[in-house]
């Protein structure tokens, strides 16, 4: 069984961080039925570093237990948040397809507070890699939707200064990865995250981003913008829906207009009142990318099989909490959060750090705030000498009840998405 790239088909990517879900991840998509391409070996560098886990050990889990599992159909692999060609070596090495590029650390963050006349000041520093600028200013983009893209001077100039690097790395990192497959014959596909900035992609960002990637080459199959509100780790999405819906229909327009290449949502875990919204306006085009939900369900595991592990763990992630939370978009705080110590009943507990399905009020998110602790902590808990390997015994275990309770969770997700199809 091996992997390789799904193209243009909705896909689905399901992360696994102990090695032990794919079992529950071929069992989501077999309750959930056709139409949906699986992306079952799923890992970030960052991820990988934290869990300290290899290349060749996320893919051999994924394949292998999908396998076991009986799957029978076609498996993407995606080799996420790549920075380096370091970062591609390792990941191509061991059969990786879907390679996410990742170059957050080229882009400018404070670009949307600069005043005009600072704008004007950093393109200076940039004008020598932004030889496309001059092709875009003045131009007026009509989509599909009836909005026009107005790419007035400014909104080129603090484009250049924000992406104008995090282009030239993108294509740097493309070519890279070109050169790679082709030396050893093999089948790829690219996808770009500009997702991990403060301020939402705007359509003219969104334009010029993917317009020059095409344009130079890149093998362009989704691309993950910021979107409006708040997708913060392991809650519901929190924002106005219908403003996204209205959003997602015009980003995916310029998608259309461009070619086509699907919008990826990264941050995807459990984001499922907005699911539908996302692929009825990219009329299926889409990528859904979730990663810490399925450990967050391994602990549900733990909960039932184990109180007093599952305590422990709580304990520790929330002395962990303040600084592992660092990397992620998240708005719980301890305090927001009961300590085990305060919470006589195994079930209570569970309700305040895992569950997800009750009192989610549509498009308000997850109201309790215990499970992003315990998602940010992940790392942490996993390469603890004594808690990593009792999580792992607990669900080696009772392999029904992780392969239940990840059907279940994914099932909900896989179903939303049907829903706008």
């Amino acid at each position: 069984m091996s992997c390789q790239p799904l193209g243009l088909a909705p896909s689905f990517g399901f992360g696994d961080r102990i090695g032990l879900a794919t079992a529950g991840h071929v069992e989501s998509m077999n309750r959930a039925g056709s139409g949906i391409e699986p992306i079952y070996p799923q890992q970030s560098i960052r991820e990988m570093t934290r869990t300290q886990r290899t290349a060749q050990q996320v893919m051999d889990d994924a394949v292998n237990g999908a396998k076991a599992a009986g799957w029978k159909g076609k498996i993407g692999a995606d080799a996420d948040h790549l920075k380096t060609p370091a970062d591609v070596d390792v990941t191509a090495a061991v059969g990786f397809t879907f390679f996410t590029i990742d170059p957050s650390d080229d882009v400018d963050q404070a670009a949307d507070d600069y005043s005009e006349a600072v704008v004007r000041e950093k393109f200076e520093g940039v004008r020598d890699i932004v030889s496309w600028y001059s092709d875009y200013v003045g131009k007026s983009v009509g989509l599909s939707t009836g909005t026009s893209i107005e790419l007035t001077e400014e909104a080129c100039m603090r484009a250049a200064v924000k992406y104008g690097k995090a282009i030239a790395r993108t294509l740097a990192m493309g070519d890279y990865i070109k050169q790679v497959h082709e030396a050893a014959g093999k089948d790829y596909e690219i996808e770009l995250s500009v997702d991990e900035t403060e301020q939402p992609t705007t359509l003219a960002e969104h334009y010029i981003i993917a317009d020059q990637c095409l344009k130079g080459g890149l093998k362009l199959v989704s691309l993950a913008p910021r979107f409006i509100g708040d997708l913060e780790k392991g809650v519901d999405y929190k924002g106005d829906l219908k403003a996204l819906e209205a959003s997602l229909g015009e980003h995916s327009a310029i998608a259309a207009l461009l070619g086509g290449y699907k919008m990826s949502l990264h941050s995807g875990s459990d984001k499922v009142s907005m699911y539908s919204l996302l692929s009825k306006q990219t009329k299926g085009q889409f990528h859904v990318k979730t990663a810490g939900t399925s450990y967050l369900e391994a602990l549900r595991v733990v909960a039932r099989h184990d109180e007093s592990l599952f305590r422990e763990i709580i304990d520790f992630g929330r002395s962990r909490y303040d600084v592992d939370k660092a990397t992620y978009h998240v708005s719980a705080t301890l305090a927001s959060a009961p300590a085990p110590a305060d919470v006589s009943s195994v079930l209570e507990l569970e309700r305040e750090y895992l569950e997800l399905w009750s009192e989610v009020p549509e498009g308000k998110g997850f109201t309790k705030p215990g499970r992003q602790i315990l998602h940010c902590t992940f790392g942490s808990t996993l390469t603890d000498a004594k808690l990593g390997p009792a999580v792992r015994s607990v669900l080696e275990s009772h392999p029904d009840t992780y392969t239940e309770v990840l059907a279940d969770h994914f099932e909900r997700h896989l179903r939303a998405l049907q829903a706008g199809m």
